[in-house]
C-alpha cells in the first residue's frame, strides 16, 4: 500500500503545481493584458519555487502555447458537439467538407480568437514573429484533434483527404483571423461578430470552390 500511495501523491503534487501554474498565468496575462510578465512574478503568484516553473515547462512561450492550446480545445469540443449532433453524411469530400464548415460557423470561434490575442499581447503587436509563432502552434494542434475527430466520424474516408480538407480550412482561419483582429479590434460585439461571420463565409467560398473542382 505504501509504496503505491507515495507515488499517487507526487503524482498528484505535481499536477496540483503545473494547474496552479498555468492559473497564475492566466491571472497575469489578465492583469497585464498580454505575456510581458517574469517567470519570478508567476512562480510568485503561483506559490511554487522557480525551478518548479521550469520543471514544468520549458519557458514563459511554452506556458503561454498550453493557455492558447486550452482556449481551443474547449473550441474544439464545441465541433465536435456540432458534428456530431449533424446527420452522418456520405463520407465524400462534399459531405464531409459541409460538416466542418458547419461546425466552424456555429463555434465560438471569434471568443476563442479574442482570448488567445489576449494572452499573446495583440492586436498592438499583430506582426510579431514570437506571437504568429505560438498562435500558429496552437491552431495546429487544434486541427489536428479535429482531424482525428472527423476520421473517428468517417473511418473509412481517406486520411489524405480529411487532412487536405482540415488544413486548408483551419490555415484559412489563421488567415481570417488576423484581418478580423486588424479590421476589428478583437470586438466581441454584434458589430464584430457579423464582421467575423462575412470573413468566414468568404473563405468556406473559397476553399469549397477549389476543393469541389478537385477530381
Amino acid at each position: 500500500m505504501l509504496q503505491t500511495a507515495t507515488p499517487d501523491r507526487r503524482a498528484a503534487l505535481k499536477a496540483k503545481h503545473r494547474q496552479a501554474i498555468l492559473d497564475a498565468a492566466q491571472e497575469l496575462v489578465d492583469e497585464h493584458d498580454g505575456r510581458t510578465f517574469s517567470v519570478e512574478e508567476l512562480a510568485e503568484r503561483a506559490d511554487v519555487a522557480r525551478r518548479t516553473v521550469f520543471n514544468h515547462f520549458a519557458s514563459i512561450d511554452e506556458i503561454l502555447l498550453s493557455l492558447c492550446a486550452h482556449a481551443l480545445e474547449v473550441l474544439i469540443d464545441d465541433f465536435v458537439g456540432v458534428v456530431a449532433a449533424a446527420p452522418l453524411g456520405d463520407g465524400s469530400r462534399s459531405s464531409m467538407f459541409d460538416e466542418i464548415a458547419q461546425s466552424l460557423r456555429s463555434a465560438d470561434l471569434p471568443g476563442a480568437i479574442a482570448m488567445i490575442a489576449r494572452i499573446l499581447g495583440e492586436p498592438d503587436d499583430i506582426d510579431d514573429p514570437r506571437g504568429r509563432a505560438l498562435s500558429d502552434e496552437a491552431f495546429a494542434r487544434a486541427a489536428d484533434r479535429l482531424q482525428t475527430e472527423v476520421k473517428g466520424r468517417h473511418p473509412d474516408a481517406d486520411s489524405l483527404e480529411i487532412a487536405f480538407l482540415v488544413g486548408a480550412l483551419m490555415s484559412g482561419v489563421i488567415v481570417i483571423a488576423r484581418h478580423w483582429i486588424l479590421e476589428t479590434g478583437v470586438r466581441l460585439d454584434d458589430e464584430g461578430r457579423a464582421a467575423w461571420q462575412a470573413l468566414l463565409s468568404r473563405l468556406i467560398d473559397s476553399v469549397r470552390s477549389g476543393y469541389d473542382a478537385a477530381p
